[in-house]
């Protein structure tokens, strides 16, 4: 990390008045255009994304929703499987917990084929669950924990809350694929499989 960058970024408050200065004022309130930037790598930072969403600095807690909103703008998650807070001149690596965003609110739309699910963020994204923003999802830990997540914007996902994936799994149907029974989600005229039926079945 280059000395300038250093004596910018002591504490976060300082690191977002950067952040803000090198957006042009940090005006803009949706993500910054990070796909579009190739700046210099200049190091790793004591930033870190818990898997709840809460972003920590230095091992602090941000309080402040503002400050982390700012800095959730400019993430970025690269082919290598890093993330990093990407601003026109600098790209600086944090680390992420699980997922950089926390799904916490559901809509619903339309009925059957035309149904559509929207899933709002804790930073505030909307997204409607599709073809450009698709469902994965993961079976994890010992109690086999499912963990759905949505693309957001780029490489970065959203992971449902504990409460949003009960909400979730309520809209699930059992169709066949491919001649197998599955469960799965159905939004924008698309299938998100979660997993076999006869699983499903077996863990009930």
């Amino acid at each position: 990390m280059t000395d300038r960058t250093t004596s910018q970024i002591n504490d976060a408050q300082g690191l977002a008045s950067a952040i803000a200065r090198q957006l042009e004022g940090g005006g803009k309130r949706g993500p910054a255009p990070v796909e579009k930037w190739d700046p210099a790598f200049c190091g790793d930072l004591d930033i870190e994304i818990r898997r709840d969403g809460t972003w920590f600095y230095c091992g602090t807690a941000i309080g402040r929703a503002a400050l982390a909103h700012l800095f959730s703008t400019v993430l970025r998650k690269d082919a290598d499987g890093e993330t990093y807070l990407v601003t026109p001149v600098e790209k600086i690596r944090i680390r992420v917990e699980d997922a950089p965003f926390v799904a916490v609110a559901m809509d619903i739309s339309g009925e059957g084929d035309q149904k559509i699910l929207s899933v709002r963020t804790n930073m505030g994204d909307v997204v409607e669950i599709g073809g450009d923003h698709p469902l994965r999802f993961e079976i994890s830990g010992e109690n086999a924990e499912l963990k759905p997540y949505v693309l957001v914007r780029g490489r970065l996902e959203a992971l449902f809350s504990r409460a949003l994936t009960y909400d979730l799994v309520e809209f699930g149907e059992e169709v066949v694929i491919e001649g197998e029974a599955m469960f799965a989600i159905r939004s924008c005229g698309q299938l998100f499989p979660v997993m076999e039926m006869a699983k499903l079945e077996k863990g009930l």
